[in-house]
């Protein structure tokens, strides 16, 4: 299933103006979807038609009392700090740019990433 390019878009504007130049933001294409990383940690992202935030532990019921989030179960068992938002709730671009400060905000307070080195394996 392909992605929504609109609204990762609308997320990449979000996200630049969010991390700011304080920041190194990535993004990697997973699972037919993308993910936006900030220094090195997974922050947001969009799965089909759904946007994908990292809210936290501590800011996930209030997040999933917000219109149109619902938990995160990608693996069928909800992930505890993420929510989805419905395409509903991520219209218009100021709504985008709050979820995906509340993402940033998080990670900013995780401890940096080691650099993990990847081991490539033999034909």
């Amino acid at each position: 299933m392909a992605f929504d390019e609109a609204l990762a878009g609308r997320v990449r504007a979000a996200l630049r103006r969010a991390a700011g130049g304080t920041a190194a933001a990535g993004e990697v294409r997973m699972f037919g979807g993308v993910c936006f990383t900030v220094d090195g940690h997974m922050c947001c992202g969009v799965a089909g038609r759904d946007l994908m935030v990292r809210v936290g532990p501590e800011r996930y019921l209030e997040s999933l009392g917000e219109p149109h989030a619902r938990p995160m179960d990608f693996t069928g068992r909800p992930l505890r700090g993420f929510v989805y938002v419905a395409p509903a709730g991520c219209r218009r671009p100021a709504d985008v740019a709050r979820w995906v400060r509340r993402a940033v905000s998080f990670v900013g307070t995780l401890p940096p990433r080691k650099r993990t080195r990847v081991r490539r394996t033999a034909p």
